[in-house]
Formats: structure tokens, sequence, C-alpha cells
């Protein structure tokens, strides 16, 4: 890999979230999006250097997800709050690695678990090396982000422990299902913020700690990235569910690993009353169930994304969204306030 390569990465990344200087027009603010790109760089170039190991299958198996992309919603999220302060100072920096780094190491976990057979459009860590090395890598990488979060000071580690702590009761619960008379839907809601939101409300949280911003901002952020997490998930769900041709995956890749979206449980909710409703779900539990990969599936899950309850989901995503941007009120007014506007904007209008 060329050392520029990162740059260019990066670069992508600011248009990706609408946080080009396009989005900008004084001087001021121009500036404010230019620390942003370098922040995201120098996170970029320390992703690479903090995720190589010594051992050749470590160093290669670790960077495995990396080296594939993905959208740095994090890192961006901890440079953005650190603009209410100091901006990007080395502790920062560190602290997006660190968050980063958990993530992935998530991912590696969670494709196991969900015996999934493509992330970030090459084929999951346990397709290749087997469900151990994919664990055990996970592992690794919790352990180098540990470390560097313990050079932020014992705050860091307790946020950073709390985090993975919400991040395992999620993962648990949406193992388990929900209990007798306990709602599928405010469960699966809780499923998202503790499995998503609380990385993401951790992520922005840090930027106002390690920026040295004042501390009346650390509950906003933290609202707004628990809030914007749980967007950023039930998009998914509606996406999940789009033309393969569009996102580069099979239409319905998560119903068909049997995993229960918004979408569905919306029309699980609706088939009680509903014999249209009830006749769709149908076709399409049976077809998973038999793991027919038929058209009728392919079709019934046409029909899904056609539907009302997929048109709820997205209504719902974009409520989150509203309701992360109205906890950013205490915040002052300037490029902070409107670049994390413009992210929760960009959240719910993505398409991949």
């Amino acid at each position: 890999m060329t050392p520029s390569a990162p740059l260019v990465r990066r670069s992508n990344l600011g248009s990706q979230f609408g946080l080009g200087e396009k989005l900008f027009s004084s001087a001021g603010e121009r500036r404010f999006a230019t620390a942003l790109e370098e922040g995201l760089e120098a996170v970029e170039a320390g992703l690479l250097h903090e995720m190589s190991f010594a051992d050749n299958l470590a160093d290669v198996t670790s960077r495995y997800l990396l080296d594939a992309g993905g959208k740095r919603v994090r890192p961006t999220l901890t440079l953005l709050t650190a603009q209410l302060g100091d901006g990007n100072n080395p502790s920062v920096i560190k602290a997006a690695e660190s968050l980063e780094i958990t993530h992935l190491a998530s991912l590696y976990h969670d494709d196991v678990m969900d015996e999934a057979n493509m992330r970030r459009g090459v084929p999951t860590a346990q397709h290749v090396w087997g469900n151990s090395v994919a664990i055990l890598t996970g592992d690794l990488l919790f352990a180098r982000a540990s470390k560097l979060i313990a050079s932020l000071g014992e705050g860091a580690i307790k946020l950073q422990a709390d985090t993975f702590e919400r991040l395992c009761l999620g993962q648990l619960h949406e193992t388990i299902g929900p209990k007798d008379g306990e709602n599928p839907i405010e469960h699966y809601i809780q499923v998202l913020a503790d499995k998503t939101g609380s990385l993401i409300s951790a992520s922005a949280e840090m930027g106002v700690i390690f920026g040295n911003a004042s501390v009346e901002f650390r509950s906003p952020v933290k609202e707004f990235g628990e809030k914007i997490g749980i967007a950023f998930q039930l998009i998914d769900d509606v996406i999940d569910l789009s033309d393969g041709a569009e996102t580069g995956k099979t239409a319905g890749t998560d119903l068909r690993s049997g995993v229960a979206t918004l979408p569905l449980l919306y029309l699980r909710e609706l088939a009680t009353t509903d014999a249209a409703a009830a006749a769709l779900l149908h076709r399409i539990e049976t077809d998973v169930a038999e793991g027919d990969d038929s058209t009728d599936l392919a079709a019934a899950i046409v029909e899904l994304r056609d539907h009302e309850v997929t048109a709820r989901t997205l209504d719902e995503a974009h409520r989150w969204a509203r309701e992360a941007v109205e906890a950013l009120a205490p915040l002052p007014e300037g490029p902070v306030k409107k670049a994390l506007t413009r992210f929760a904007d960009s959240i719910v209008e993505r398409s991949n």
C-alpha cells in the first residue's frame, strides 16, 4: 500500500457524510472542514500502524476488514465533537483509533455468530480462515484497543468497559430474543441501542472529553450518538431489502440469515389483524426456515420492500435522527453543530 492511500480514502469520507468544504462558507468554517479531513487522515494512518502485528497470520487477519473499507462513523464523530474544544490533539486521535478498532473487533465476532458470508464486499474472516481464527482475531483487536485506551487514563478505561459491556449484552439479547411478554419491537430497539448506539455514543463523548471541551456538552453528544446509532441500524434494515444491483449484496441478506429486522417485526405485528400481511409473513418465514433460496422468496422480499412496514421503518429511522439533532440544542451555533446535523441527515439519506 502506498503512503498516500489513507489520504485518498479519507478525503472520500468527508464527501460521503456531507462534511466536505462545500458545506461551509466562511474561512473559519473551511478551516474546520480541513481540520476534520486532516484528523481522519491521521486516524487512518494510526489504524494501519496500531493494527499491525509481528505474527504473520495475525497481521493479515487483523487488517482484513480494515483494508476492506468502512465508513469510519465512530472516529468521524470523535473528531467532530473534539472541535468543540481543542480539536485534533494526540489524545483525541488515539481515542478515535481505539473506538474504531473496538468496532472492527466486534464485526469479527458478529459475523461468526450470524454465520455471515460477506462483509464490506469481501468474504467474512471465518469464511476465509474459520471460526476459531476469526474469534481470536477479534480478541486480539479488543486487546489492542484496550492498550490504546489505557494510555488515556482511568476515565477512558471505564467508559470503554461500560461500552463493551453494553455491546456484549446487546449481542446476548439479540441471540436469546425477547422474554415472554416483552414487546419484540421495544426489545429490538434496545438491542440496537446496545449493539450500535453505545459505541457511537462513546465516540461522540470521547471527542468532548479528550478535546477538552466544556463538560456540559458531554450529555448532549452522548444522547445524539446513541440515537443516531439506532437510526443508522434502522436504515440498514431498509437497505437490506434494496435491489442487489444497488447495494452489491443479495436483497434480504439479513432475512435469509434469520435476522428479524424491523420491517419483519412490523409485519408480524400487522399479521395478527391483516390477512395479506399474514400470508406474506408465512411465505417469508417458511422459505427462510426451509433454506429455500427460490424465486418465490426473492419475490416475497421485493413485496416486503414495497410494503407499508418498510416505509414505517424508514419513518422511524428519520424520527430517531430528528431526536438526535434535537439533543444538540445546548451546543453553540457554529460549524460543529452544523456538521453534526448534516451528519445525521446523511445517515438517513444513505443507500449503502
